[in-house]
C-alpha cells in the first residue's frame, strides 16, 4: 500500500509538469556555494566541533533541480559525540508561471541521535509566493514513503538495539529569503513531515554577509525535533554554526 501511494503521487507530480508549457523567462544554469564551519574550546571542556555542506541548484527552461550535502563531527574530551551527515535531491518542473510539480528524496546517518538512519522519498506541488527581488518565497506541500531506524534504549523490552519503521508522510516546506542589502541575506527554511507515528519538524535560519570576491561568512541556527522518539531519547536536537561560504555562482 505505502509503495502504490508513493508511486501514485509520483507519477501525478511527474505528468503535471511534462503536460505543462516552458514557463521559465531564461535557462539561469549550475549555481551553488560550499561552506564550512567550526569550533574549538580547550581547558576544562575540550570540544571540537566541524561542518560541511554544499548546495548546488540548476535552473532551466523547463526543469529545475537541487542537491545538498551536509556533515557535522564533534569531539568533546577526546571522545566523538557528534557524527552525522545527509543527502538530499529534487526534481522538479514547471507548469504555471508561480507553479511546479516537484519529487524529492533526501537521507540522513546519524551516530547518536534518537534515530540511526532513514530515507524520505515523495513528490507533490510548489508555488512561488514571491519571487521579486528583494524577497523570495517559495512553499511546497506533497507526500511520500518514509522510513526511519530508531535506536532503542539498552533495557528495552524487544532486546534489539534499532527497530525500523515505515509509514506515509504529509510533507510542507517553505523555503524564504530576504536581502537586506546587496551584502547581507537572511534566509529560513522549515520542512514538516507529518504522520501519526511520528512528526519531524527542520527549520534552519541563518544571516549571511559577503566578505570579498566569492566569500562569505554565515551564522546558522538549526532545530530538529520529533513529536514521538524511543524511550530515553531526546526529542529535540539544535545545532549552531559560524563558518565561511565560498559562492559559486
Amino acid at each position: 500500500m505505502y509503495r502504490l501511494a508513493f508511486s501514485a503521487v509520483f507519477a501525478i507530480s511527474l505528468s503535471l509538469g511534462a503536460a505543462g508549457q516552458s514557463w521559465a523567462e531564461e535557462d539561469i544554469g549550475w549555481t551553488g556555494e560550499a561552506s564550512l564551519n567550526g569550533s574549538k574550546t580547550t581547558g576544562n571542556n575540550d570540544t571540537t566541533v566541524l561542518g560541511f555542506a554544499t548546495k548546488l541548484e540548476n535552473r532551466g527552461s523547463d526543469w529545475r533541480h537541487s542537491a545538498k550535502i551536509s556533515a557535522d563531527y564533534g569531539k568533546n574530551q577526546g571522545e566523538t559525540n557528534k557524527r552525522r551527515y545527509r543527502l538530499g535531491y529534487k526534481i522538479g518542473r514547471d507548469f504555471a508561471p508561480a507553479v511546479y510539480g516537484y519529487a524529492n528524496a533526501d537521507y540522513f546517518n546519524d551516530a547518536f541521535g534518537a534515530y540511526k538512519s532513514g530515507y524520505f522519498a515523495g513528490g507533490g506541488v510548489g508555488y512561488s509566493v514571491i519571487v521579486d527581488d528583494p524577497t523570495q518565497w517559495q512553499i511546497e506541500s506533497g507526500a511520500g514513503y518514509r522510513s526511519q531506524k530508531a535506536r532503542l534504549a539498552p533495557n528495552n523490552p524487544l532486546g534489539v538495539p534499532s527497530m525500523n519503521e515505515d509509514f506515509l508522510s504529509a510533507r510542507l516546506y517553505s523555503d524564504f529569503e530576504h536581502a537586506f542589502s546587496d551584502q547581507v541575506t537572511f534566509s529560513n527554511d522549515t520542512e514538516v513531515l507529518y504522520s501519526e507515528q511520528d512528526t519531524f519538524l527542520v527549520n534552519e535560519a541563518g544571516i549571511t554577509s559577503d566578505l570579498f570576491d566569492k566569500f562569505a561568512v554565515r551564522a546558522s541556527f538549526r532545530l530538529e525535533t520529533h513529536s514521538d522518539v524511543p524511550e530515553g531519547r531526546e526529542k529535540t536536537d539544535t545545532i549552531s554554526r559560524v563558518g565561511i561560504v565560498y559562492k559559486m555562482n
